[in-house]
């Protein structure tokens, strides 16, 4: 509102609800003036504040007065003696609705006016004191804390300051929840139970809780839901009594399922350690409960306890199960069986078990073991062909045997027996040598490393002798050897091993080249490069190539064991043959000069190791050199090389100048025939020409003749010929103009029907395409159409059609017309039927007809 303004004449016009403070200049006493009402300022008076709308409080609203004036039992204001209001300085007033109200000298509005705080259900408002003062029958003692709970309208008080508005938590009834609660002092719950500072409890009860002005809300708790597949692992943090009414000292452990409560909130001395999941056994399982729990309900340590499906239960707190898991029951066919060993005395039956004692259950039969016992192993037959076996170790007496060709199974006091071999001989049996790879050996060239997977070393070794081959095999433990002729399978003895060869190989003969578990006994062949000196000391290089074989025993011969292991005595038969045989030739060559053996090296060498005999023999192993071949044989000086290039060039020199006089005395020979032939043939020539011209010139005579008779018929005939090739020309070329305009002719015509017809066709799809459209449009055209009769319906298009003829009636009807007749003036009207609707009656406007003149 705008402020009011006095005259000048001082006359303040004050308005209801309005004052003025007036202060007397004489008494200084600043006075209240309330309107409505005429003030007229005096000389001594001054106005110091005003005028001032009242201050007006509606309902549900309040407002603070500071230093509010004193009132007496009768609501009026206490004046001083001196007439000034008299305050209460330092105070504060609220007040409530009620008339407008002026602020006196000194009052000051503390706060505006303010609504109520409403406070709604479920809510409130934690209040404090600022000083001591009584609330009712309560004493109130400064910094005390209560609440103020809705639903209501909160009157502030000036002892009491809002420190902050509560809004109660909802507990749900599903899922189940709590809230954990901590007391922030000394106080009573809202059940009415003393806690003390610092105190946790839990409130499950579902519904909104509010929180008392000591207690915090730590956080809210879920339930865990328990079922039938679920528990709980639950440790007490400190000694106290459960909701079970059972008493748990600190750090005891123990079980809720869901026969104890569907579900559990965990109380505050109590933690949830794990969820345990039920333990579910078939009737096909077991399992081996360690340290079960006994019937005091504590862990029986070092115990044991089987349980047997078809069960469902869970495992306690400590008890575990033996491996860690659910067992199967052992399921026993007819080739298996189990090895147990008692690790706890008890009865079997009849039999006394005691600790350590190992025996075997064979099936077919389902077994399960007790606590007194465990399995060791598991073991299935093994099926052998009569090629195939096991090495097997009694682990009582140490023996080892060898199980071949069927099918066994070890006893409680077998295993398998693993038995190792030289690595060398691991290698040889694991590349499967064949002769054609022990020959390329021989020949000095390197075979291929072979890979396979590892030998089973458990398994009989088994080797397959190759053909024309022999292995020896040597028991180490009988002191007694044997040797296998090929083709055969060896299979060796616990105690048995493969006598290994080394043979010398490469060009000249190296030693340990060759490395293989058979002999080959030939026939077969080896080449050796050695260096031999004459006995002019010419050092030449020979390269020779030996055919052997050896000497097999007859089997029914009475020495064939002997016989048969001489084979091996010598441990490189290639090596020593092959430095014999050079020794013989070196000794040899040794005795005769470079040119006689240069001349002669075949029959020398050949002397030198075979003699008088047909082949070499070495008793010692059977070894047989039936044939040498001589390969090459180069000088190993340089000079002697050059010596023997030039002999070798002189004798081939000597060689070539003989055979070519031979072919000149052969060609003159030759030539001098060849001319006397000649000379024959040229004379015989000679009368046959003289014989040919004879005959010629008689010919040519009787030619004349006949040439001079037959030129006149020649002419005759000639003529008459030319003139009927040319009558048939000239009918054939009529013939062939005649068929060329028939052709023309035809071509034209089918050029012209071919046309037409096109023309035609195409006139013809023309117009069916058209007519198409014209049927296609004008389907569309009257789809169109009814599609719009019928959007606009039979009622709108009759109004439609009618509406200018009702327009101009409903016009002329607004003039006042009850008929009118509009023509152009030279048109000729029937008007004898006229009058008709003229006369007799009011006609209606929508017998009226309306002509319009174009």
């Amino acid at each position: 509102m705008k402020k009011l303004v006095p005259d000048a004449r001082g006359i303040f016009r004050i308005p209801p609800f309005y004052y003025l403070h007036i202060l007397d200049q004489s008494s200084n006493i600043t006075k209240v003036l309330t309107g409505p009402t005429t003030f007229v300022r005096q000389d001594n008076e001054e106005v110091v504040e005003g005028p001032e709308k009242m201050v007006t409080v509606p309902p549900n609203h309040y407002c603070v007065i500071r230093h509010p004036v004193i009132r007496d039992s009768a609501g009026e204001v206490v004046l001083e003696s001196s007439g000034q209001v008299k305050l209460r300085h330092g105070d504060l007033e609220v007040r409530l609705t009620g008339e407008p109200f002026p602020l006196y000298p000194g009052e000051t509005l503390q706060e505006i006016v303010t609504k109520l705080k409403a406070v709604p259900r479920d809510s409130a408002l934690r209040l404090e004191a600022v000083m001591d003062f009584k609330d009712g029958e309560i004493e109130r003692l400064a910094l005390d804390q209560w609440l103020f709970e809705g639903p209501g309208t909160y009157i502030p008080r000036v002892e009491v300051e809002i420190v902050e508005t509560i809004v109660a938590t909802i507990i749900p009834y599903t899922p189940h929840t709590a809230l954990k609660l901590r007391a922030k002092k000394d106080c009573k719950d809202r059940e009415g139970k003393s806690r003390v500072y610092g105190e946790v409890w839990l409130v499950s009860k579902p519904g909104a809780y509010l929180p008392g002005p000591h207690e915090k809300i730590v956080g809210t708790l879920t339930a865990h839901q328990l079922n039938n597949k679920l528990a709980l692992h639950v440790v007490a943090k400190q000694t106290f009594t459960d909701r079970f009414r059972k008493k748990r000292r600190a750090g005891e452990e123990w079980l809720v399922t869901e026969k104890d409560a569907e579900s559990f909130i965990p109380d505050v001395y109590e933690e949830v350690k794990e969820s345990v999941s039920v333990t579910i056994l078939t009737n096909r399982q077991f399992c081996i409960i360690l340290d079960p729990i006994g019937a005091d309900g504590k862990n029986q340590f070092g115990s044991k306890k089987l349980v047997r499906g078809e069960k469902e239960f869970f495992l306690h707190p400590g008890e575990t199960l033996e491996s860690g898991k659910v067992q199967d029951i052992c399921i026993l066919l007819e080739d298996e069986a189990v090895v147990l060993r008692a690790i706890l005395p008890f009865t079997d039956g009849d039999v006394q078990r005691t600790p350590g004692d190992r025996w075997m259950v064979k099936g077919p039969q389902d077994f399960c073991p007790t606590v007194e016992m465990e399995i060791v192993s598991r073991r299935k037959a093994m099926p052998l062909d009569e090629n195939e076996g096991v090495y097997i170790r009694n682990v009582k007496t140490g023996k080892v045997r060898a199980v071949i060709g069927e099918t066994y199974i070890n006893n409680q006091d077998e295993e398998l027996y693993s038995k190792e071999l030289p690595e060398q001989i691991e290698k040889l049996l694991a590349a499967a040598q064949n002769p054609l790879v022990g020959r390329e050996k021989l020949r000095g060239g390197e075979s291929k490393e072979v890979t396979t997977k590892p030998r089973d070393k458990t398994r009989v070794i088994a080797y397959q002798v190759p053909h024309n081959s022999a292995v020896q095999v040597f028991d180490y433990k009988s002191k007694v050897s044997r040797v296998i002729f090929g083709p055969d399978l060896v299979m060796l003895g616990p105690d048995e091993h493969f006598t290994q060869l080394s043979l010398s190989g490469g060009q000249p003969k190296r030693p340990n080249v060759v490395r293989t578990l058979d002999l080959s006994l030939g026939p077969d062949f080896m080449t050796d490069v050695f260096t031999v000196e004459t006995s002019d000391h010419a050092r030449l290089s020979l390269q020779l190539c030996y055919n052997w074989q050896f000497e097999l025993p007859a089997s029914d011969s009475p020495t064939y064991k002997c016989d048969s292991e001489s084979l091996f005595s010598v441990p490189d038969f290639v090596g020593d043959a092959c430095k014999s045989i050079a020794s013989k030739i070196r000794g040899a060559v040794a005795a005769v000069p470079f040119d006689d053996f240069h001349k002669h090296s075949a029959r020398i060498i050949n002397e030198s190791i075979l003699g008088s005999h047909d082949s070499l023999h070495f008793p010692a192993n059977r070894l047989r050199i039936t044939n040498i071949d001589i390969q090459s044989v180069e000088p190993v000086d340089q000079r002697t090389r050059d010596s023997l290039m030039k002999s070798v060039q002189l004798a081939i020199e000597i060689t070539t100048n003989s055979q070519e006089a031979t072919a000149r005395h052969e060609a003159e020979r030759l030539d001098q025939e060849a001319m006397g032939r000649l000379e024959r043939q040229k004379l015989s020539d000679e009368a046959e020409e003289e014989k040919s011209r004879m005959e010629l010139l008689e010919l040519q005579a009787i030619s004349a003749a006949v040439e001079s008779t037959g030129q006149a018929i020649a002419e005759a005939q000639s003529r008459a010929e030319s003139m009927k090739i040319e009558g048939e020309a000239a009918v054939d070329q009529a013939k062939l103009a005649a068929e060329a305009q028939n052709i023309n002719a035809r071509a034209e015509l089918h050029r012209i029907t071919s046309a037409r017809k096109s023309e035609l066709e195409y006139l013809q799809s023309t117009n069916e395409l058209e007519i198409s459209k014209k049927q296609k449009m004008a389907d569309i055209e009257s789809t169109r159409f009814q599609r719009m009769v019928e959007e606009l319906g039979p009622l709108n298009i009759a109004a439609i059609a009618t509406s200018g003829k009702d327009n101009q009636v409903k016009m002329l009807e607004a003039l006042g017309l009850k008929s009118t007749l509009i023509t152009d003036g030279s048109t000729p009207l029937n008007l004898f039927n006229t009058a008709k609707g003229l006369i007799g009656g009011t006609i209606s406007t929508s017998d009226v007809k309306i002509g319009l003149a174009e």
